[in-house]
């Protein structure tokens, strides 16, 4: 959880300047961990960088581990498609 909160001050530049190195760094860390909701912004910031695949990877663990907006993630990207 604390990987995860770092990540979150780190994307945000709260208390600390933004760096998206440390943002990625806390995050895969805090997924190590098992992390859903970090694992849901990995997956969005995997998306934003065009590894589709990786995202939808991403989104299907967080999911199952009951995040909620992985679930919508998903089901939108197979609305869409």
């Amino acid at each position: 959880n604390a990987h995860f909160r770092l990540s979150c001050l780190y994307r945000d530049g709260r208390g600390v300047e933004k760096d998206e190195g440390k943002k990625i760094y806390h995050l895969e860390e805090a997924v190590i961990g098992g992390h859903p909701d970090a694992r849901h912004n990995l997956g969005n910031h995997e998306w934003s960088n065009g590894n589709f695949e990786r995202a939808v990877q991403h989104f299907v663990i967080a999911a199952t581990q009951g995040n909620d907006r992985s679930i919508k993630s998903l089901i939108n990207l197979f609305k869409e498609g």
